[in-house]
């Protein structure tokens, strides 16, 4: 539950819906009812600012003044060792190989979350090659996956997770795969 009150409507959809269930916990309804109930929502006029929520605006900064955001790029020289010699053992192997775009974007999605969670290190991201000679030169040697996933990960709600992301040694499929090394937790 929110911690704003709840609107009268609220309130009495609330009491509608209590009325046909038995309550597990006898305390908690009564401090439901004892909510406070909102006359009416709060009436949003004109843009919502920073002033709305309490704030000072942020003052804007050329853009010729702004500093780029530091980041850490590549890896230590062990990673990159381990990499090139097809010595990582991946952590979970992901196959996007056959899938539509759509599918592909939703399992890597999914496996990238799954990963964070279990605190996984190098992930192999299986996408496949092209599949004709024609289509290699059309995609500039690449399958539409393969072309995609830099965007897809650029883009992607765990993008800040991730501290690399490296061709497959061909032990681990060579053009048609990549691994994705996550970032170490802190």
């Amino acid at each position: 539950m929110s911690d704003r009150p709840l609107t009268a409507g609220e309130k009495a959809l609330w009491q509608k819906l209590i009325a046909t269930v038995e309550p597990l916990d006898r305390d908690r309804l009564r401090r439901v009812e004892a909510l406070p109930v909102r006359s009416k929502p709060r009436d949003i006029a004109g843009p919502i600012t920073a002033e709305y929520f309490g704030g000072q605006a942020a003052k804007a900064v050329p853009l010729r003044d702004q500093k780029p955001v530091p980041t850490q790029h590549g890896l230590d020289g062990g990673w990159d060792r381990r990499l090139a010699k097809g010595m990582v053992q991946p952590d979970v192997t992901v196959d996007l190989h056959g899938c539509s775009l759509s599918s592909a974007h939703g399992r890597l999605d999914s496996a990238l979350e799954l990963s964070i969670a279990a605190g996984h290190r190098a992930i192999l991201l299986i996408t496949g090659k092209a599949r004709s000679d024609e289509e290699r030169h059309r995609s500039g040697g690449r399958g539409a996956i393969r072309s995609a996933i830099s965007d897809w990960l650029a883009a992607s709600r765990h993008a800040s997770h991730i501290a690399t992301v490296r061709s497959a040694h061909p032990r681990h499929g060579g053009a048609g795969a990549l691994y994705i090394i996550l970032r170490r937790r802190r």
